[in-house]
């Protein structure tokens, strides 16, 4: 082990301390701290970024970005290769599936015009696979890994023509219980999944040559021991198109905001044993609500360390998407969850991803996912063939 992972190990035993007394002290700390101090490391990031002059849901592709990307996938298949067996590997990010449970997606009506787009064009009502997942990149009992959690959502029987051409009828959301995403871009974004390979994930917000101390401290106003991935809100962290020439950020909101404090001393699955007892007792529902872009350098496409500020634009309810009461087999949630592939450009045009770090995912995503699928002997399967 090298001086470098022991500094990392020892910072991350702390935190994983820290875990232990989180649900007695964050309640409190969240109301007095997490508003103000967001609103300071949000100007200190603000006040660092130059307005590049862009229109609203323009983007700015960088030259680079293409090999970025490459790189990227290449280094975190090489931990998935490194880290998994064959019939084992996991997913290098959202990694502990929590559980994969049906759900309903249902469009309000009356929309007004301007987001009457996409899936949100009419009323209507979709079939959906809804995963429940953790951070990773391992999958070590959820007390030591349960800061920021993740969604994805994959609607069934979506018509249109589609930008991934592996999948028929589907449209993807996937989001995270933070508002802001781990890195700004693709370059520091690499710069992470090389310090994830070396075993020093946490150097690299601490790094003493580069670090980066705003997007810690924003995760960590979110990063916290979580009682069940029901009980979180997610956040899209990056925009995507609603409609030609208009962006939009989303967020999944539990709707009736219930929170129970996670036990002292709880099972390594805990957060599957909330999630599976809950949805065995009682329907389960959350808002989507969509953020529209109204001022391109105060709600950046390119940058996601930037949360696009409320008083300018709030978040405006569209759809419920609804978890009906259901028992769920661990065995088989886990097979499916296997052959499923989560990527947000399974998406209509309508809701094309932007930014850097979206265009990014379009490869990384659909290599990462070819290769745990080609390890594991379970070929992606498109749920949404036939409707």
């Amino acid at each position: 082990m090298t001086g470098a992972q022991r500094v990392n190990d020892a910072i991350l035993w702390c935190v994983q301390l820290e875990r232990r007394v989180d649900p007695y002290i964050r309640p409190l700390l969240d109301r007095l701290l997490r508003r103000p101090v967001q609103a300071l490391v949000q100007w200190i990031v603000n006040v660092r970024r130059r307005d590049e002059h862009l229109r609203l849901a323009e983007e700015r592709v960088r030259p680079e970005e293409a090999g970025i990307a490459e790189d990227i996938a290449r280094q975190m298949g090489r931990f998935i290769e490194r880290e998994y067996t064959p019939g084992r590997a996991q997913r290098a990010g959202n990694t502990k599936t929590y559980g994969v449970v049906r759900g309903e997606f249902t469009v309000a009506a009356g929309l007004p015009e301007r987001l009457r787009h996409g899936v949100f064009s009419r009323p209507a009502t979709f079939r959906a696979w809804v995963r429940f997942a953790g951070p990773g990149p391992l999958s070590p009992p959820d007390i030591k890994d349960n800061g920021v959690l993740s969604i994805g959502v994959k609607l069934l029987g979506v018509e249109g023509e589609k930008l991934l051409d592996d999948e028929e009828g589907t449209q993807d959301f996937t989001g995270i219980s933070a508002p802001t995403f781990t890195t700004p871009d693709v370059i520091e974004n690499l710069e992470l999944q090389r310090h994830v390979f070396d075993g020093t994930p946490l150097l690299y917000f601490l790094g003493p040559r580069h670090p980066h101390l705003c997007d810690m401290v924003m995760q960590g106003l979110y990063a916290k021991t979580h009682s069940s991935p029901l009980e979180a809100r997610y956040w899209s962290c990056t925009p995507y198109l609603l409609g030609e020439g208009q962006a939009m950020q989303y967020s999944v909101v539990p709707r009736d905001g219930a929170r129970t404090r996670a036990p002292w001393n709880p099972p390594d699955d805990y957060l599957r044993e909330a999630l599976a007892t809950t949805l065995r007792e009682q329907d389960v529902s959350f808002d989507f609500l969509v953020q529209l872009q109204t001022d391109p350098h105060r709600m950046p496409i390119e940058n996601a360390s930037v949360v696009w500020p409320e008083r300018l634009s709030p978040f405006v309810p569209v759809a419920t998407l609804r978890l009906p009461r259901q028992d769920f087999d661990a065995t088989q949630q886990f097979a499916l969850a296997d052959r499923l592939s989560f990527n947000p450009w399974h998406a209509l045009p309508e809701h094309r991803p932007l930014g850097n770090q979206n265009r990014a995912r379009r490869a990384v995503y659909l290599r990462l996912s070819r290769l745990r699928q080609s390890m594991n002997g379970t070929p992606h399967e498109d749920p949404g063939a036939g409707g």
